[in-house]
């Protein structure tokens, strides 16, 4: 290549970018299918005969790979540091810090064995999670045929580049946007963008002008899509980013919104740090104040502290997600994305695309029809044998007749039929015959195809088995009824036949045979709604799920599959209607609106955000290159293993099988781990706040600190190995019939009501140790009554806070969380008389203590109980 075409290349390199800023892939694609193909060859600066070896490589160079934008993998490294990124984390570390600094390595050990298991946990399930979705990518086509020094070569995809001339035929992927030059009889399945099962034709005459959305350019070919039948030979317009793909996929690539879920937990994050922030200066500042040990003071503050803060939340909500994918994994669905779980049961809304997730994805022949419109075997019969013995290229529609059921042995056609001649199907007639030799001598020439050509060649019909001459008023009717099955979404062929005398020895036939006709019936065919479809949302429904179809497909097939899985369909809204309505606007239509269609990628993307701005949580499932926007911005994005790749990297949720049914058990678990995590998190909060009640008052009447920070720590210690086993718990079943959202008002108003409880107690306990047991001048006696009340009390209370139910009772937890609550309390009663007991400052307690221990523990429980019931009875949660 020379210079001064190198140098062209360049600055026509320099000037496209700039003109980026100001046009978009589908304006360039508009433009250039308006134009003669001479005039796009030109505009390319390529020739028919193709780009030599050495101007493409130029090319390469300056236009890039053709290859997509994709989520760039993050390292091992990364996705840790993303892990210790977390505020409690970070909380809890430098807590850690300042203890070993002030040289308090029992709570170092212990605030830092909290931190990394949770963020080891965490990191291992993301890990195995993101290896188990790399796997299941599939592979596409890794070549194509392409024209270089004017030969056919197979070059990889990646290397082609715009201006190369290529070669397309049944089977192939369409490997980059193109301008068909020449075509014969093609057909191009474009379903993973536009949601159309249907293939569409595509020729190479320039496109009019009044074309405005480039999916429906009648000669452009977009990559992503792949051709059904016919050949054609194109030229790249547009390689890797810069494709409507590419574009598409640009557009998920980057950071993702936070979700629900990682709101939620950070406000209440955020909520238990505010509370530290009052507590712990106010208890330093009370105990220096008032006890004139500045140390000592920091060193409770800093145990205190340790206390108050949630430390086992990421254990706590790591281990529930991880047991969460472990179950779901075994209903063959890979969790990519572990906080998907929890957004999941979250979800209140279910956005889906039609075609290949509600549908099957194929061409299945659901009806065949005579002409009055009754179920007919012979329409049947005669349409198989038409499909059968036709030797050319066979279409969907062709398979989806020899799939329907088992004929040929019923029919016995090899038998009792044999093959004359044929008329191969082309396009200017828009139908083929076959011509069939039967057991009587007969040659019956079948003909099937487009209704109005079949109805045109057709001067009798057969009614019932008797043949009668066409009459227009009848003719009228029948057209009538094809239209009747055009708009429910069938698309529709004729079958005819004629009867010719088996006397001719060397029968040959032509077109013009193909007149006089008899027309039997018709032949309807769908994308059918896969099997578990109606079911599944019906089963959502019980859920309280509100489903949504989001679709590009038109409003007719639309509403037809709606109507098959008892969807109602009278309200549908348009992706030219969402084009003049304002975001308010918008969101108010999407609350109120079932169905969705006509929609480009981008307005599925719209429908979500907007959904999500009144507050709603919005599952989207798809599979489609269009899906791909859409699945990114849900709170939780779900896909199918059949699915483009861009569909799957877009999705936090991946199902493994056809079934919809597994919905329902995904939202499901969802429920079950969330109901686990505000377990922990109501206990933790109403605890701690109850605390901070009762280690301010303490401190400030007390001559003495009212806990040592060993025994803070030591029962903060064994309180968080009884919580260890909440991810094992059962959650209540009429808990998981609504969605359940992150609340964090609820929760706040859960601690105002149940945490001062526990200071009730609390403070009857400190009255008891100083007046009943003479505590006041014996500070041991005084720190071990508490903490053992204070370890028993919240260890007990997790199962009257488990359940909106009377516990033991209505509602009992899983043998391991009983377990470790009965371990635990024996091991806090132990340590007061063994061994350890004087390091950690424990003395012996009285009989009467334990007596009157137990009474506070049922006065507790009974009093707890009675406030959540009224509690859950009058705010309703």
């Amino acid at each position: 290549m020379s210079q001064d075409t190198y140098n062209r290349l360049v600055s026509k390199r320099g000037k496209d970018l700039a003109d980026d800023k100001k046009t978009n892939v589908s304006h360039h694609l508009l433009e250039l299918a308006r134009k003669e193909s001479d005039a796009v060859l030109k505009e390319l600066d390529t020739r028919p005969g193709g780009l030599g070896t050495a101007e493409a490589e130029a090319r390469v160079k300056l236009y890039g790979s053709n290859e997509i934008a994709r989520e760039k993998h993050r390292s091992p490294l990364m996705r840790l540091l993303d892990n210790i990124k977390n505020p409690l984390v970070i909380l809890l570390t430098g807590l850690g810090i300042l203890s070993y600094l002030t040289g308090d390595l029992r709570a170092t050990i212990v605030i830092f064995v909290m931190v990394l298991l949770g963020i080891v946990l965490r990191f291992y399930q993301e890990m195995r999670a993101d290896n188990a979705a790399e796997k299941l990518k599939a592979m596409v086509n890794t070549t194509a045929t392409v024209l270089r020094d004017g030969q056919d070569a197979e070059v990889p995809l990646k290397m082609l580049v715009p201006g190369d001339i290529i070669r397309l035929m049944a089977g192939d992927m369409v490997p980059a946007d193109v301008r068909v030059m020449s075509a014969k009889d093609l057909f191009i399945n474009q379903a993973a963008l536009t949601g159309e099962s249907m293939p569409v034709e595509k020729q190479a005459a320039a496109a009019s002008g009044e074309i405005q959305n480039p999916l429906e350019l009648p000669n452009i070919g977009f990559l992503g899509s792949s051709v059904e039948s016919g050949t054609a030979s194109a030229v790249v317009v547009h390689t890797g980013d810069k494709t409507y793909f590419g574009s598409l996929a640009a557009s998920i690539v980057g950071q993702r919104a936070l979700t629900s879920f990682d709101r939620g937990i950070n406000k209440f994050t955020w909520l238990m740090i505010r509370f530290i922030a009052v507590m712990v200066p106010a208890v330093f500042l009370i105990n220096g104040l008032s006890k004139h040990n500045w140390l000592e003071a920091f060193l409770f503050a800093m145990a205190v502290a340790v206390g108050l803060t949630p430390e086992m939340l990421p254990m706590i909500v790591t281990v529930n997600l991880s047991n969460g994918a472990i179950v779901m994994a075994r209903k063959q669905v890979i969790v990519k994305r572990l906080n998907a779980i929890q957004n999941f049961g979250a979800a209140d809304m279910l956005c889906t695309d039609k075609t290949g997730t509600l549908t099957q994805g194929k061409i299945v022949l659901e009806k065949h029809l005579d002409v009055r419109g009754n179920a007919s075997q012979r329409v049947l019969h005669y349409g198989y044998m038409n499909s059968y013995y036709q030797t050319g290229l066979k279409n969907l529609m062709d398979e989806a007749i020899l799939n329907h059921g088992d004929l040929n042995e019923a029919l016995q056609v090899d038998e009792k039929f044999r093959k004359i001649d044929e008329l191969p199907f082309d396009f200017q007639r828009r139908r083929m015959s076959v011509i069939l030799e039967n057991d009587q001598n007969q040659q019956i020439l079948i003909c099937k195809g487009a209704v109005e050509e079949i109805m045109r060649l057709s001067k009798h019909v057969e009614i019932k088995g008797e043949v009668l001459e066409v009459t227009e008023e009848h003719d009228e009717h029948r057209k009538r009824r094809v239209k009747e099955l055009n708009e429910e979404g069938f698309r529709v062929i004729a079958v005819a036949y004629r009867i010719f005398p088996g006397d001719n020895d060397e029968p040959h036939y032509t077109v013009q045979d193909e007149s006089d006709l008899t027309l039997l019936g018709y032949m309807a065919f769908l994308d059918p709604p896969k099997e578990s479809a109606m079911e599944a949302l019906q089963r959502l429904g019980v859920l309280n799920v509100d489903v949504k179809i989001l679709t590009g497909d038109n409003e007719i097939v639309t509403a037809y599959i709606c109507k098959q899985v008892g969807m109602p369909v009278d309200r549908i809204l348009l992706g030219s209607q969402i084009e003049t309505m304002s975001e308010p606007e918008l969101a108010e239509a999407a609350s109120r609106t079932s169905i969705f269609a006509k929609l480009a990628p981008s307005q599925k993307e719209q429908i979500i955000h907007a959904l999500q701005s009144k507050q709603h949580v919005v599952a989207f499932m798809g599979d489609g290159i269009n899906d791909a926007p859409a699945l990114k911005a849900a709170d939780v994005g779900i896909s199918v293993d059949t699915a483009v790749d861009i569909a799957k990297e877009s999705s936090d949720v991946i199902l493994l099988e056809n079934s919809l049914l597994v919905l329902e058990q995904g939202v499901l678990e969802g429920r079950r781990v969330f109901g686990n995590i505000i377990k922990y998190i109501k206990m933790a909060a109403s605890s701690n706040f109850g605390n901070m009640f009762s280690v301010v008052g303490a401190s400030a009447f007390l001559p003495f600190l009212p806990m040592l920070p060993i025994q803070v720590l030591s029962n903060n210690l064994l309180y968080d190995f009884s919580q260890t086993t909440i991810p094992s718990d059962q959650v209540d079943s009429d808990w998981l019939t609504r969605p359940r959202k992150w609340t964090i008002g609820e929760i706040q108003r859960f601690i105002l009501f149940i945490g001062p409880i526990s200071s009730i107690f609390d403070y009857a306990t400190f009255f008891i140790m100083i007046f009943v047991f003479n505590a006041w001048n014996n500070p041991a006696l005084f720190h071990t009554g508490w903490f053992v009340e204070s370890l028993f009390t919240q260890t007990l209370i997790i199962h009257v806070i488990r359940t909106h139910k009377i516990p033991f009772i209505q509602s009992r937890a899983s043998w391991p969380l009983i377990f470790t609550s009965v371990i635990i309390v024996t091991v806090g009663a132990w340590l007061t008389v063994s061994p350890l007991a004087n390091t950690l400052g424990f003395v012996a307690l009285p009989s009467l203590y334990w007596l009157i221990l137990a009474g506070l523990l049922i006065c507790y429980v009974l009093l707890t109980q009675v406030v959540k019931t009224w509690f859950y009875h009058r705010y309703g949660v």
